[in-house]
This record gives structure tokens, sequence and C-alpha cells, in this order.
């Protein structure tokens, strides 16, 4: 089986899906987009199809390695995401060609249900609180919402009270039955992320996720010191693609 076409679908406002074709008739499917880099990412992509149309598609783990490990440069988010878009494609097809889903390729599954969350909008308390009972009305029992607007080097504790206050009225009004994650965005620099993630603490959250940039790791360290909350992160970082908890 060889692979003969690659086509790219960009779709308003931010998507990119990718469609591989193969001599078979068996096609694949992956997503390699990074928000507001599709046109970036669709490039990259063309790049690698000089290479792979003509292989093997069932040569996953080589073909990325020489996606990866073949360029003078490496990494980088949209070459990072070109390639994980070819790979999903590339697992699609091989899932069909083995008429088997792909987590049985990967070593089966491991558990017959997951604990999932839910977003949720709204800046001020009341709008939270009216789309929590929504989400929890369905069946939902746990949410993720925003956490603050940028903070400087030394900033207001005003800033910090707005945040309590609107976690707090959704913990006054679900209880601990309900679980809150907390996104910081990578807003906050660090003096202010370890003042905000220890006033947090009092809420019991099940994480916060990007108290600062993915780029500034070394200061996670530091700021785990000052909460008992897990802190969640990963989302930005494209080199390895792993997601990590600290």
């Amino acid at each position: 089986m060889k692979i003969t076409k690659m086509n790219l679908y960009t779709v308003p406002p931010r998507w990119l899906f990718l469609e591989i074709e193969t001599d078979e008739g068996i096609t694949g499917w992956g997503e390699p987009v990074v928000e507001g880099r599709a046109s970036i990412v669709k490039t990259a992509v063309e790049d690698f199809s000089t290479y792979l149309i003509g292989k093997d598609p069932l040569l996953i783990e080589d073909h990325w390695q020489v996606m990866y490990r073949g360029g003078f440069y490496r990494g980088g988010p949209e070459v990072m995401s070109a390639i994980a878009g070819i790979d999903q494609a590339l697992w699609d097809i091989k899932g069909k060609y083995y008429n088997a889903p792909v987590y049985e390729l990967l070593g089966g599954r491991c558990r017959d249900k997951l604990k999932v969350y839910s977003w949720v909008g709204g800046d001020r308390p009341a709008d939270i609180v009216k789309g929590v009972k929504e989400l929890w009305n369905s069946g939902c029992t746990a949410v993720k919402m925003n956490g603050t607007e940028e903070m400087h080097y030394v900033d207001s504790f005003e800033k910090i009270e707005e945040v309590a206050e609107r976690i707090g009225a959704v913990r006054d009004e679900f209880g601990y039955q309900l679980g809150i994650g907390v996104d910081f965005h990578g807003r906050v620099h660090k003096t202010m992320a370890k003042v905000l993630a220890r006033e947090l603490d009092q809420f019991k959250l099940m994480f916060i996720e990007e108290p600062v940039m993915a780029q500034n790791n070394e200061a996670l360290r530091e700021i785990v010191k000052h909460t008992s909350t897990p802190i969640a992160t990963g989302e930005r970082m494209f080199q390895d693609g792993i997601i990590k908890t600290f």
C-alpha cells in the first residue's frame, strides 16, 4: 500500500483537516492545526507531502522519525502540529487496514469510563453560576472556567479578589459535589501567580492550569511550593507533546 495524495481542507474560522489517500482506496483523516496558524501548518504539511507520497502509510514510527529528525531544524508549534495531524491520519489508515480501532493497535483499552469536565464561560459571578447550573442539570459534575485577565509583575489585589469572588459563588452554590478547574491561560507573571494560587487553595480545586506560560516551566517549581492544588500544563508544550502535572 502506498500514499497517493494528501488533501488539505481549511475550515473557517481556524481549523485545518488532512485527508491522506492510498492506492488501496483506504483514506485517513487528521487535524494538523495550531490555533491562529492554520495557513502556516498547511504549508508545513505540504512540504512533508513531498517525502510521504509514494511511501507505505503503515510505517508510522519511521515516518515520524524522518519528519522530526530528518531536517536541520526541529520542533516548533507549527511543524509539530503538522507532524501530529499526519500521524493521526496514518493511524486512521492503519486501523482501517487491520479492521480494528486504533486503541487496540496501541495495546487495548484500559478504562471502561472516564470522568470529563465541561467549559463554562462568563465574567461575572451570576453568569458563571447560571452557566454551571445548565451544565449541572445536563449531568455534568465538573467544570473549568477562566481564571483572570492579564496580571503584571506586581498587580492589584483587587484582581485576586475578583477571581475568588467568581469561584466562591460557584462553590457556595454547589458545594464540593462539583469539581472545579481554573485556567490561568499563562496570563499571570510568576510573582502574582504565587499569590493567586495560594488564595485559591481555599476552594479545593481539581487543578489550576497554566499559571505561567509553558516556556517558563522553571517557575512551576517555585509556584508549586505556594499551593496544594495540582498544576496542569502541556497545551503549549509543542516540542515533546507530553502533558505534565506538577
